[in-house]
């Protein structure tokens, strides 16, 4: 007798259910992997008002208009620098239709140096990215300063990865910067006018009141005798120190404004300010001044002058040299003054005002020296071999005080190793 045994309902129930839920575990999974992968146009959500369509366009909606609301102008760049993407304040910097940007290429806009100067760091840029300032060539003929932030962006299907662009219109700043150099020099300005007020005041007051104490004193010892021997000895010694003191303030009268820069010149300054350093500290220095066709602006010659007081103050306060070297030359329509000495030099790296973000007061006083008259500041230092200081400036331009100087003083700080 044979049986048949028939399976109930309820029994066939959670095999159902667990091939259902393995059939929508394996959608989710390949919904998910078309997302990551870009393959998704839309995504349709069930919800209490319906079924609810999301698309690329809508996710990206939110990004779109805060990039569009921005001040700066925003890019997406092919490997071959082609824009895939520009926002319309990109498009109003350049002053092109935001249609003739996208698809362009990006070179259009830079001339061929800062071509080369962008084309490696777009290279090499990573997620840390990199910034460089550059002049825009605009759509009207003009030129527009900016500064561009470079970052690579995902790849999200491309061979290789796009890069972004953030570009930001250094107008205002440049107004901004051109407006403290101008403050700057006001402020050096009134600066040399104080100097020389006080310079006359110690000349004309204190010196003369110091040599008539020190004639005074000289008599008081002539007219003691013999056999006040002590007292004697006292009013001697009271007027080598007198002596001393009108020594060291004609010196300070000197450093504030030295007469013999405005009587005799550039050259001549140079000779006592050499002689009276070698004198004091003892070091050696050699001069070499040529002659000069023409004799320098006065303001030009005090920047010169200025720029060698502070070189010899940092050669005697951390230079820790041998010999200092002082040479004044005219190369082409540009005169220069160098001060190399032989100390220990110093590392760019791990100097202190480096690490603070901030150059050393001696360093920007001179190169805020240089602009004002439209020079150039170079200083190069090579570890335990010295410093070399050269300042150009030009024959041709005599600035007055208060005139805009267009062309900016440069600082280039060069860390050599020493050869061996």
């Amino acid at each position: 007798m044979k049986t048949t045994h028939q399976k109930r309902p309820g029994q066939l129930a959670p095999a159902r259910e667990l091939a259902r839920l393995r059939i929508r575990l394996a959608d989710a999974e390949e919904t998910l992997r078309a997302i990551r992968a870009g393959e998704v146009d839309s995504v349709v959500v069930a919800g209490k008002l319906g079924p609810q369509v999301f698309t690329l366009v809508g996710a990206e909606h939110a990004y779109r208009v805060l990039i569009e609301s921005m001040n700066e102008g925003a890019l997406t760049l092919t490997a071959d620098k082609t824009i895939l993407y520009a926002n319309q304040c990109f498009a109003r910097m350049v002053k092109c239709p935001l249609e003739q940007v996208t698809g362009s290429s990006f070179r259009r806009f830079l001339s061929v140096e800062d071509r080369a100067t962008l084309r490696p760091l777009i290279n090499r840029a990573g997620q840390s990215g990199s910034k460089i300032q550059v002049q825009l060539k605009v759509g009207d003929g003009s030129q527009l300063s900016v500064q561009i932030s470079i970052r690579r962006l995902a790849k999200n299907g491309f061979s290789r990865a796009p890069i972004g662009l953030v570009v930001t219109d250094m107008t205002e700043a440049r107004r901004t910067e051109e407006l403290l150099r101008a403050l700057t020099q006001r402020v050096v300005q009134v600066q040399e006018v104080e100097r020389g007020r006080v310079a006359l005041e110690l000349h004309d007051n204190i010196t003369q009141l110091l040599c008539a104490i020190l004639f005074r004193s000289q008599a008081l010892a002539d007219n003691l005798v013999a056999r006040d021997g002590p007292a004697k000895r006292e009013a001697l010694k009271l007027r080598k120190m007198l002596g001393h003191a009108a020594e060291e303030v004609e010196r300070i009268t000197r450093n504030l404004r030295p007469g013999v820069l405005d009587q005799l010149g550039l050259a001549a300054v140079l000779r006592s300010t050499s002689t009276e350093f070698a004198d004091r500290t003892g070091l050696p220095v050699k001069l070499a001044c040529v002659e000069l066709t023409t004799r320098l602006p006065a303001d030009t010659e005090l920047t010169l002058y200025r720029i060698l007081q502070e070189a010899l103050k940092n050669v005697e306060q951390h230079a820790h040299a041998h010999h200092v070297t002082i040479a004044l030359t005219q190369q082409g329509a540009f005169v220069q003054l160098t001060i190399h000495d032989d100390g220990i030099g110093f590392n760019v790296a791990r100097h202190p005002s480096r690490q603070k973000g901030q150059r050393g007061l001696g360093l920007l006083s001179m190169s805020e020296r240089a602009s004002y008259v439209g020079g150039i500041l170079n200083v190069k230092s090579v570890r335990h071999a010295g410093t070399r200081i050269e300042a150009s400036i030009p024959l041709s331009l005599s600035i007055m005080p208060g005139h805009n100087v267009t062309k900016r003083a440069r600082i280039s700080i060069r860390q050599e190793k020493a050869k061996k």
